[in-house]
């Protein structure tokens, strides 16, 4: 494998175009929500047990299976090579584990977390690349913003666009007010980083 420069560093990135169309993204839906439903937990993986801790994290959850939805996975694996080509510049990426299907609900949220901690990293394979894609349309819902670092900076998308950042930036969804908030997230892992 040949390794280039990335154009510039920056662990965090949001997508100009969409990365599904509003087709895409229902279709996303119907599978996510015909899947097995569950209580989300906090440091887990699918493949790991976590703890149930509402204080940190509420919201429902279901894995979406490579085979089920081979297309969405190929745009995906696509979409994260040309970034962290062009942005991040991590050595031996690719997709880890199933998509997560998440939705949030009035007063369901996720507080303050890392994805990938220094202590996460020393075990390959690592989480390097952390995506979410809106689902829905954020005029579905109010409240349940994206924000990453600090409070500060809160991530708007719109429908079927994502977002890409190291998984060891830390970042919440604030609680929905109203409606419901859809979207997917997905890990890009490799080996140790350096």
């Amino acid at each position: 494998m040949i390794f280039t420069e990335p154009r510039w560093k920056s662990y965090i990135v949001t997508t100009d175009d969409p990365i599904f169309s509003p087709e895409q993204c229902e279709d996303i839906i119907r599978v996510g929500k015909n899947l097995p439903q569950e209580d989300a937990k906090t440091g887990t993986t699918k493949d790991q047990k976590g703890i149930k801790d509402y204080k940190i994290r509420k919201t429902t959850i279901s894995w979406i299976p490579f085979n089920r939805m081979p297309m969405m996975y190929k745009t995906l694996e696509s979409w994260g090579t040309k970034i962290n080509n062009n942005h991040f510049g991590f050595d031996g990426i690719q997709i880890g584990e199933p998509a997560q299907f998440t939705q949030y609900s009035k007063q369901k949220h996720y507080d303050w977390h890392s994805d990938s901690s220094f202590e996460f990293s020393k075990q390959p394979p690592v989480r390097k690349i952390s995506m979410s894609v809106l689902l829905n349309n954020p005029k579905d819902f109010k409240g349940g913003e994206l924000q990453l670092i600090d409070s500060k900076k809160v991530i708007p998308l719109k429908q079927g666009h994502g977002i890409f950042f190291a998984s060891f930036i830390p970042h919440r969804v604030l609680p929905v007010k109203k409606g419901n908030r859809i979207s997917m997230v997905l890990w890009f892992n490799g080996p140790s980083l350096k």
